[in-house]
């Protein structure tokens, strides 16, 4: 898991990043939650995340925003950080050159800086959002939503409450040729305390049955 260290718009961001054993694997970029509230690409949920993604063989990249960690720069309410995610996936991108497809996976607020970054990268296939917060931020900027992915959600989260995203995935799902996937994890609170493991299964239950649709297809 090599410490990588690339340029954003604000300066350095530091990240781990794990290649590929194959030329034209996938990229997957995992967006850690909000910098303000102790969020980090350490977060316990990146961390397993970006193993989600390593162990189906992409090219994985996690990394901090600015003004976290060694990252260089100060918070900016989602628009710097949206810059720092589009440089993430420049950056894997440059070594994967012959990378075809890219996931995003976020958790809470990079779930939102994901889904943002979805809209503006066509290369984007697929995307997991982990409690997204769909009633601090506005998510409308989902004007079509270009990607099919999986918005996974605690029935005990306090902070992000279950009918908001409810709201957020009944909007999606009215649009033709994307799969919106939901799934509420019974007894998580919104950062999946003594749930992470059931959370986990979730999230690669989906990536399988995706990734073998893709095979499929090929």
């Amino acid at each position: 898991m090599p410490e990588v260290i690339f340029n954003g718009p604000a300066g350095r961001i530091e990240g781990r990043y794990h290649p590929a054993k194959v030329r034209n694997a996938p990229i997957g970029i995992i967006l850690h939650p909000h910098p303000q509230f102790g969020g980090t690409m350490n977060n316990q949920i990146v961390y397993n995340l970006y193993y989600q993604f390593v162990n189906r063989g992409f090219s994985v990249l996690r990394f901090n925003f600015r003004g976290v960690g060694r990252s260089q720069g100060n918070f900016d309410h989602g628009v710097g950080e949206l810059s720092d995610a589009a440089s993430a996936l420049d950056y894997a991108q440059a070594i994967n050159p012959e990378a075809r497809t890219c996931w995003i996976a976020g958790f809470s607020f990079g779930a939102w800086i994901g889904m943002q970054l979805l809209m503006r990268r066509p290369e984007v296939e697929g995307f997991i959002s982990i409690a997204p917060p769909a009633n601090l931020y506005d998510f409308s900027f989902l004007a079509p939503c270009p990607s099919s992915g999986l918005i996974v959600h605690g029935d005990k989260d306090a902070v992000v409450p279950l009918t908001a995203v409810q709201g957020l995935v009944e909007k999606l799902k009215t649009q033709k040729g994307i799969i919106i996937e939901q799934q509420v994890v019974s007894g998580a609170n919104h950062f999946f305390e003594n749930t992470v493991d059931p959370l986990m299964e979730v999230v690669g239950t989906y990536l399988d049955k995706r990734l073998g649709k893709v095979e499929a297809a090929e």
